[in-house]
């Protein structure tokens, strides 16, 4: 008889981390070393005003390196119209031989975007965060959005980037807001990889899930000294975690750590419109309330209760949303919640990565009574 093959030890495929790393205060002149080393005609992707003089100084050293750079703009978050422009006018632009590298600025869409575009066109990537709000310049996935600013889906892709420039100085400049959301965005991990691990005996998952428990304890214990205290070490710790630790955790675990009804919830509130006001990380924030809602309702878990209570007076300190109104949802319409959680819970959405069936009504009640348990005891 052949021997039995347990389902961990069947091959799988982790896109770990990029080739390169680059950290710390003002390390653009490494950065530019290995950029130029990637390639001679890069294109320079990025969106937005807020980050225009910071593209216009990287033009300015592109060029003084010899390089043949291209400045591109997306008009949206990272979506198919984009995507597909910048595919046509890439290969010909930047002189005969087209762009032979990608540089996305900005934030997490930003970064998806050229992770994206980058894959389709062959081409290294390079990822420049502007703050520390999700882990996207580190990770092998990218999210589509329409034109609109509603997620469509996860697009998981061959490889990381070559190259992740995370410049302390650069980052420091964001809005104390964008570091809140990287934390709620990153504390999601363990509330989501540790449900949808099951009770996997494959190591890497393990230890996966082990680093987003250390993760999770190392931003509540420093969270707030971090926004308290721009550029020192607290706020170094807690941003790179965010950042960089967030990203490492997903590209170990691979498939078996996936997002699980705290993305679910972000993904369905994303469809209405008045909820583009809040940032990624806020949204996953409220979802992680929602999930803990939902495993203590429906999945019986009373544990999930007390987590969820752990986490009310350390969101509330960092002014992350704990209900629909603090995501500016304050007069969503019952018929518009219901849409958001019939998409959360559609056929292949990641809430149910859920060891317990959960159908758009149980998600309308746990939105609910975790909106109703806003305010302090």
């Amino acid at each position: 008889m052949p021997p039995t093959v347990s389902q961990h030890s069947l091959p799988s495929q982790h896109c770990i981390a990029p080739a390169l790393v680059l950290r710390g205060d003002n390390v653009w002149p490494q950065a530019m070393a290995t950029i130029t080393r990637l390639g001679r005609r890069p294109l320079l992707l990025g969106r937005g005003a807020p980050t225009a003089p910071l593209r216009q100084q990287l033009l300015v050293l592109f060029e003084a390196a010899g390089l043949k750079p291209l400045s591109a703009l997306l008009q949206h978050d990272c979506c198919e119209q984009d995507l597909t422009q910048l595919s046509q006018l890439a290969p010909t632009a930047a002189g005969l031989g087209g762009c032979d590298s990608v540089v996305a600025i900005g934030g997490g869409k930003v970064l998806d975007a050229g992770k994206l575009l980058a894959q389709r066109l062959k081409l290294p990537c390079v990822t420049v965060p502007t703050s520390a709000a999700t882990c996207a310049g580190w990770t092998a996935l990218a999210n589509l959005y329409s034109p609109q600013g509603a997620f469509l889906q996860d697009v998981p892709l061959d490889r990381c980037p070559e190259l992740l420039v995370f410049d302390h100085a650069l980052v420091r400049q964001a809005p104390l807001r964008t570091l809140a959301s990287g934390i709620a965005d990153a504390m999601a991990k363990w509330y989501e990889a540790s449900v949808s691990s099951g009770a996997s005996q494959d190591g890497l998952v393990q230890q996966a899930v082990q680093m987003a428990r250390t993760l999770r304890d190392q931003l509540l214990l420093e969270g707030e000294a971090a926004l308290a205290a721009p550029g020192e070490a607290a706020w170094q710790r807690v941003a790179e975690a965010s950042a960089l630790t967030a990203g490492l955790i997903g590209g170990l675990g691979g498939a078996r750590c996936r997002t699980v009804a705290a993305h679910a919830v972000h993904n369905g509130l994303t469809q209405l419109q008045a909820s583009h006001q809040s940032l990624h990380g806020e949204k996953v924030g409220f979802g992680v309330l929602v999930q803990l809602r939902l495993e203590e309702q429906v999945g019986g878990n009373q544990l999930a209760g007390q987590a969820r209570r752990q986490l009310l007076p350390f969101f509330r300190a960092l002014g992350l949303p704990l209900c629909l109104a603090d995501l500016g949802l304050a007069a969503v319409s019952l018929s518009d919640l219901e849409a958001v959680c019939a998409f959360a819970c559609q056929p292949g959405s990641d809430l149910h990565h859920l060891p317990f069936s959960v159908t758009p009504a149980d998600l309308l009640a746990a939105l609910v009574t975790t909106t109703a348990e806003r305010q302090p005891a």
